[in-house]
């Protein structure tokens, strides 16, 4: 099976992009990044193809190629709010995530639709209030309108996750990848191990440790959970699903209360 991840870079990327090297049901990877990949690079896995990608609104005919045979994608790039103006926000946050989906539409793998998982967050809303924050406003606004793209196009099924607090303390296999902000990555993490532990055993329902969550979307990509997406924590949004963090980790059998 051939399937392509972007924001490979990323805390959630990389999360993938370990899981992808781990699943032997996996033939091939593309990366779609516009800088180098040092994971990819370190596993030396003959599985991988880093295509060095500058405008992630553009899939020209000659990339398009290079993915032909692809069956799904995890779609995992993406910023926070606070990194970048609000224009550039929602063109990384919806924009990009629009313009492949779009792209992805063509690939007809020959058994089943193509698999576009994209990662939203918990938080996101169709039925944003007067005091939405915008990665609320936009995640959600993304979210329907690839609802609708899978709606309208057979060949693509197209399916939203929204991880919550994602967490890589047990997960030391991405430890040395995960990406730091100098002093504004100081000040996150200090804050992040504030809260960790109340998260970690008080509001399970919120917790996204990373070794599960990167599996759980290479196995949306790969079409394992289709019979137990169904269920509370999970609803339909035009042609395809939006998993919410306790829907995760109903379908994984991870603990949601603290009892």
């Amino acid at each position: 099976m051939h399937l392509i991840l972007t924001g490979a870079t990323g805390l959630v990327g990389s999360s993938v992009l370990d899981a992808m090297l781990k699943n032997t049901a996996i033939s091939k990877i593309s990366i779609l990044s516009r800088n180098p990949v040092r994971m990819a690079d370190d596993s030396k896995d003959p599985r991988v193809n880093v295509i060095t990608h500058k405008d992630f609104e553009s899939y020209t005919p000659e990339l398009l190629d290079q993915l032909k045979d692809a069956q799904g994608c995890v779609w995992a790039l993406g910023t926070s709010q606070t990194n970048v103006t609000s224009e550039q926000y929602v063109k990384i946050t919806k924009d990009f995530t629009l313009a492949a989906a779009n792209a992805f539409s063509t690939l007809k793998p020959a058994n089943s639709p193509f698999r576009f998982i994209h990662v939203s967050g918990e938080g996101a809303t169709q039925n944003p209030g007067r005091f939405s924050p915008i990665f609320a406003r936009v995640k959600g606004e993304t979210e329907a309108l690839l609802g609708t793209i899978s709606e309208e196009h057979p060949n693509i099924r197209i399916d939203s996750v929204r991880p919550a607090f994602v967490d890589p303390a047990m997960h030391d296999a991405i430890k040395p990848y995960i990406p730091s902000s100098g002093v504004t990555g100081l000040v996150s993490k200090f804050g992040i191990a504030l809260i960790a532990p109340g998260i970690r055993h008080l509001y399970k329902s919120m917790h996204s440790p990373t070794e599960h969550l990167g599996s759980f979307l290479t196995d949306m990509a790969i079409g394992r959970y289709e019979a137990k997406l169904p269920g509370p924590g999970v609803f339909r949004l035009g042609g395809g699903y939006v998993i919410e963090n306790a829907g995760m980790r109903r379908i994984l059998g991870l603990r949601i209360s603290r009892t």
